[in-house]
């Protein structure tokens, strides 16, 4: 998927000689908690985020050193902090260098660089012009999309191989000793595998595959600490 598949149109921006308050009725009106900052030209410069705005004089909130500290803190660093406790101005406060990503990007591309970059939200642009923007509440929407519908119901022997063919197509699958049967859309599992995260992929294998009703887990695995036959827990106790 691309990010112009999940991005959120139309958005919400403020101009960099906005002011802070400006911005704050802004984010707390809309619910949201960061706004791209255009120029006067209408062009992307930077991003006003909530974490932007937490340490203010308004709120009292400033940062607190003993007097000993800010003997340590150079003269520059208390300059530059002054002047985001009390800046009246957006373009003063908002965070740069800007990072962007294209709405042609993949996904994991975008989740790659929000984790790299540590940011929240990504400004969508083409060149100069933002488009949207996407944010981590946003790759949620592929999960409800994959909710599928199935038109005909799938029956019992094509649910079973394609369980297998999933299966032979996993390497870590491959290591145990499985047995899959299927019966009314429930899907059994029985053998054995070497490892508990094996015997936890198995049974994510089988509940992704289309027309499975359920799936019922009668594996046992290997304790590699004892080398012992474990049986794997029922619903209810993985639910407990």
């Amino acid at each position: 998927m691309r990010v112009s598949q999940i991005m959120t149109e139309g958005v919400i921006t403020i101009t960099e000689r906005a002011t802070v308050i400006d911005a704050a009725e802004l984010m707390l009106y809309h619910r949201i908690s960061g706004l791209p900052v255009l120029d006067a030209r209408g062009g992307l410069v930077g991003m006003l985020s909530q974490s932007d705005l937490v340490r203010r004089t308004e709120a009292q909130t400033e940062t607190r050193r003993s007097w000993w500290l800010q003997l340590l803190t150079g003269q520059d660093c208390l300059a530059a902090e002054y002047v985001a406790l009390r800046e009246r101005r957006v373009g003063e406060v908002m965070s740069r260098p800007l990072v962007t990503v294209s709405p042609y990007a993949t996904l994991t591309e975008a989740a790659e660089l929000m984790e790299q970059t540590s940011v929240k939200r990504l400004p969508v642009v083409v060149g100069d012009s933002l488009v949207g923007i996407i944010a981590r509440k946003d790759f949620l929407k592929p999960l409800r999309q994959s909710r599928s519908v199935l038109v005909f119901p799938i029956d019992d022997r094509t649910i079973l191989s394609n369980v297998e063919a999933e299966l032979q197509t996993r390497e870590w699958a491959r290591c145990g000793q499985i047995r899959v049967s299927v019966n009314a859309g429930i899907v059994v599992l029985r053998g054995t595998v070497p490892d508990e995260r094996v015997r936890a992929a198995v049974r994510v294998a089988a509940e992704n595959v289309a027309g499975v009703q359920d799936v019922r887990d009668e594996l046992t695995w290997i304790d590699q600490s004892f080398r012992i036959l474990a049986p794997s827990p029922t619903v209810e106790e993985r639910l407990n």
